[in-house]
């Protein structure tokens, strides 16, 4: 035989060899170790997290204000009903749309709960209930109702909020008279008809035209091209009876501007009315709920009355009427009344990043991962401290974030004429910073829930393509970053004018002396509400003065504003970011105030603590304008670790008091492996 062979056999020998011993001297261990490891179970969080020290009803009273009997009525009216879908999973019941129905069915289901809204007398009162109180009732309902679907708070907004809006605000008594009935009833279906295929964010840019014929009294509304047709209205493509058409006033050959008018585009019985086409916008990647659809009109006549006329009139015989002559003040006019949709966008941004977060954190205080050390339990996600600093600073965020909502909510029930401009430029900053932060905290959590999260009856995933048109519409979030930086470049230099203190925007912080940030930071100074104020307010006014500096030098060149507003769009962007960030830390420290000391106060203390430190960690405009240096950012890094194991005995508590009843949240909240037993197919 030759050594190769030779070779051969001894190696097929050594592994029969080892095969052997393997058979013989591990067989019984492996049955021993199946026997001795237990199947993963799941435990309820509530039995092994640290009892709560602070009281979850005042917190969520702190959220929720006055509305929580009226948020909790909502809820209840979809947990009683089987149009919301109920169905059992891992022992709890939970409601949710169906979204493997088609588009048309979803559409339906959509305009079928409204119906049994209606019915249970949901929207009694909707025009008749005043003042302030007013107001937060019908933001609470609309809130409400988006914590089950999407669509459904967007089929509710678009028609009361949109179309209803417009009638009361844009129009007057005789127009109050006829709609405000007949559109609490859902006799009439409403849509609002702004948006162009051409013309999204530029409003004073759209193309339709309307003329007026004295002859008939009547006005004529045209579209005169394919991309002056209506676009993404939603209600359109299904139900809408009426919309509010949006369209350049033209008066014997005068363009006078963008104005509002009240059409009809269906009949009773569902059929387009004639010189009206309509077209689907058809699926998308969200929303699916909501009929989108397309608009034209083809020489449509309506009524003189038909004009939306609180600030501009056309007589009988064809005179313009209006006591603002000035056109930029009209139009700004006209659109004021409208800031009610940033508002219900900003508030369906915090409710949506609570479900993701309730959802997320819930489980991570359930699911298991991988031993330290041999023989010991599996760890909980969120005693990991990368799992803890991927949620926690966003649950202190989406708190800050909903003070600032209710601050916003506030000064709009209580505005003003003089205040109409804080409200137009803080529901701006919250439009875009919340619906950021809304995206940016469902695909982490997303993430965080690894697999499961993709599973659309677990939500987190699925919320992120139904919330996304948040960025876009109601105006785009950096297009508001920008005309925030104009805002408040237009209030500098009017104080500068009038050689006086600058007052409102909460700008009064520019009128005394810069703060000056220690140069060596400690965890005690990172904790002080003077440090925070501090540095928050050092970089809104270093980067204002750096915006009227450059402006200046432009102008100085002989820039038209327009071209000024296009190069300086960067440093526009950082400062609009600031001023949202100053507005919310203020907003925070405002609620804390009015808390007594105690152990409710020190939980707020610590989401503040890290509100502020991981917004300097983050936005890097703290390093790049030279307000932390890196020695002290290393220093935030550092502490935000800290707060974060600090946070981590209250995250229960802090999600729980969110106030989302069970049946909102999924089955990875709860008891994700009973909801996940074997069913047949």
């Amino acid at each position: 035989m030759d050594s190769s062979s030779s070779s051969s056999m001894d190696r097929v020998n050594f592994r029969t060899q080892v095969l052997t011993r393997h058979l013989k001297n591990h067989h019984n261990a492996a049955t021993d170790l199946l026997h001795t490891v237990p199947c993963v179970s799941y435990s309820p969080p509530e039995l092994s997290e640290p009892p709560l020290n602070f009281d979850t009803k005042l917190l969520r009273k702190l959220l929720d204000g006055q509305n929580i009997a009226e948020i909790d009525y909502v809820f209840n009216l979809m947990m009683q009903s089987n149009l919301f879908c109920p169905r059992e999973r891992g022992g709890k019941v939970f409601i949710s749309p169906d979204f493997n129905q088609s588009m048309e069915q979803q559409r339906e289901m959509t305009m079928r709960r409204i119906d049994y809204l209606r019915e249970q007398g949901a929207f009694d009162g909707w025009f008749s209930k005043k003042g302030p109180e007013g107001e937060l009732w019908r933001f609470a309902l609309a809130e409400s109702a988006t914590v089950f679907d999407h669509s459904l708070g967007i089929k509710l907004g678009v028609h009361f909020f949109l179309w209803g809006g417009a009638i009361r605000f844009m129009g007057t008594k005789r127009h109050h008279d006829k709609w405000f009935k007949p559109t609490e009833t859902y006799e009439v279906k409403g849509c609002f008809a702004m948006t162009e295929l051409g013309h999204g964010s530029n409003v004073r840019g759209i193309e339709t035209i309307t003329r007026y014929d004295a002859s008939t009294q009547e006005f004529i509304i045209s579209t005169p091209c394919e991309s002056a047709q209506k676009y993404w209205i939603g209600g359109a493509a299904n139900h809408a009876t009426h919309t509010i058409v949006f369209s350049q006033l033209e008066i014997n050959g005068v363009n006078q501007g963008v104005h509002a008018f009240i059409a009809q585009i269906r009949d009773s019985d569902g059929n387009i009315c004639p010189n009206v086409r309509v077209s689907d916008c058809g699926h998308k990647i969200g929303l699916n709920g909501v009929d989108n659809g397309r608009i034209w009109f083809d020489n449509l006549r309506i009524p003189r009355e038909n004009l939306l006329n609180s600030v501009a009139d056309v007589s009988p015989d064809g005179q313009y009427l209006s006591a603002i002559k000035d056109p930029d003040q009209r139009f700004a006019a006209f659109l004021a009344p409208l800031t009610s949709g940033r508002i219900t966008i900003a508030a369906s941004a915090m409710n949506t990043t609570k479900i993701g977060l309730a959802i997320a954190i819930r489980y991570s205080l359930s699911r298991r991962a991988f031993s330290i050390k041999a023989n010991e339990p599996e760890v909980l996600l969120l005693n990991y401290p990368s799992h803890q600093r991927r949620l926690l600073p966003l649950l202190a965020k989406t708190y800050a974030m909903s003070f600032a909502t209710n601050y916003l909510k506030m000064i709009y029930v209580k505005r003003t004429p003089e205040s109409i401009k804080t409200v137009h430029v803080v529901s701006s900053a919250l439009k875009a910073v919340l619906t950021w932060h809304c995206m940016r905290t469902l695909q982490e959590c997303r993430e965080a829930c690894g697999g499961q999260g993709l599973k659309t009856e677990n939500h987190v995933g699925h919320l992120k393509s139904e919330y996304d048109v948040q960025l876009t519409f109601e105006g785009d979030n950096n297009v508001l970053m920008q005309q925030i930086s104009k805002a408040l470049l237009a209030e500098f230099l009017a104080a500068k004018k009038r050689n006086k203190p600058i007052k409102g925007l909460g700008l009064e912080h520019l009128n005394n002396p810069a703060p000056v940030i220690p140069s060596h930071l400690t965890s005690s100074t990172l904790r002080t509400t003077q440090f925070q104020s501090d540095i928050f307010c050092l970089r809104e006014r270093d980067l204002l003065q750096k915006f009227v500096t450059e402006v200046s030098q432009h102008q100085a060149q002989g820039e038209s504003k327009e071209h000024i507003f296009t190069v300086t769009y960067q440093l526009a962007e950082d400062l609009g970011r600031a001023f949202a960030d100053r507005l919310v830390l203020q907003t925070f420290l405002d609620v804390e105030a009015t808390v007594p000391s105690g152990s409710l106060k020190d939980v707020l203390g610590l989401m503040r603590c890290m509100y502020a430190t991981v917004v300097m960690e983050e936005d890097v405009s703290f390093l790049r304008y030279g307000y932390l240096s890196i020695d002290n950012a290393a220093v935030v890094r550092k502490e935000v670790l800290n707060l974060c194991s600090e946070l981590r005995p209250h995250a229960l508590g802090l999600v729980s008091s969110f106030g989302i009843p069970d049946a909102f949240l999924s089955p990875i909240a709860f008891n994700w492996i009973d909801a996940n037993a074997y069913s047949p197919i």
